[in-house]
């Protein structure tokens, strides 16, 4: 029996225009009114994704920066996982070595150095996915996207880590040639101390805390809610949501993740135009049935 369903945002409750639709609105009501908490675990930062979810007029907990940040419905923090600080400024300096584009993400903002090569990053990305766009129509599109509006531009990372109760809690790398350009650097970082790193999209790494983990976050969150680990699902579609996928009792792949996530999944549902969320959803509730009427 179901109790508790962790979903990701970005490729799995997020469809291709980046909202949520009104079949996966539904249908996470429908699990909330069977009694089933419903709750958001996204590489995102809690200013991105949970008023995200009031539009939609969801009510729900939120595991945000992969597990760096956790709160319960009610909107209380629960966890927080920073990365420690003189280790995040030796992973800049090594980043900057090796001539990446990065961000520093706390729990309110998120940081940039050079705002320009994060709109080229994405206007990359869109004429990639839209052959029909050109760069400079992508570059104008990327430059008004809510995501790229609220980063923060600062002369000097480490300058903002000096300033007192900054806290990091996520390092978001991003390199247009995909997973091979992270290969080596990879190798470096994890060298410098114990860490987690793992990846929302082709085109990134994402470095935080080894205790921030969606698994580990999930897990912890269960337990505090005396919620047993054959009674949580969890759904998503990236690398960042392998840990809480093979932790969970009930993993779900969308039919739109990557190859390692449908081979450590319960099972596949639909892909993220196809309210694939809902689908899932569906099936949990229906399973609950009637695992009640035997």
């Amino acid at each position: 029996m179901i109790k508790l369903i962790a979903c990701d945002l970005d490729g799995t409750l997020l469809n291709s225009s980046m909202e949520v639709s009104e079949g996966n609105v539904q249908a996470i009501k429908r699990a909330q009114q069977n009694g089933i908490e419903f709750m958001v675990a996204s590489g995102r930062a809690p200013h991105e994704s949970q008023p995200m979810m009031k539009e939609y007029g969801i009510d729900c907990g939120f595991i945000n920066l992969n597990g760096g940040l956790v709160f319960d419905t009610a909107g209380k923090l629960i966890v927080k996982n920073p990365l420690d600080l003189e280790t995040a400024k030796k992973i800049c300096r090594l980043l900057k070595k090796e001539g990446f584009y990065f961000e520093l993400v706390t729990g309110s903002h998120v940081y940039s150095e050079d705002l320009s090569q994060r709109i080229t990053n994405v206007a990359h990305l869109m004429v990639e996915l839209n052959p029909m766009l050109t760069f400079k129509e992508a570059v104008l599109v990327s430059a008004s996207k809510p995501a790229i509006v609220s980063i923060q531009q600062v002369p000097s990372y480490e300058d903002l880590m000096d300033e007192p109760g900054t806290e990091v809690m996520k390092i978001l790398v991003f390199d247009s040639r995909g997973p091979c350009a992270f290969t080596e650097v990879i190798k470096e970082i994890q060298k410098l101390g114990d860490l987690s790193i793992t990846s929302s999209a082709a085109d990134n790494i994402e470095i935080n805390a080894a205790s921030a983990q969606k698994g580990q976050a999930l897990m912890d969150y269960a337990a505090a809610k005396g919620i047993k680990r054959e009674e949580v699902a969890a759904i998503g579609d990236n690398m960042n949501d392998e840990s809480m996928i093979v932790a969970a009792g009930t993993g779900v792949a969308m039919g739109n993740a990557v190859p390692q996530i449908k081979k450590v999944a319960s099972f596949v549902t639909k892909n993220n135009n196809e309210d694939g969320v809902a689908w899932a959803i569906d099936r949990i509730i229906s399973d609950n049935q009637k695992e009640s009427d035997k």
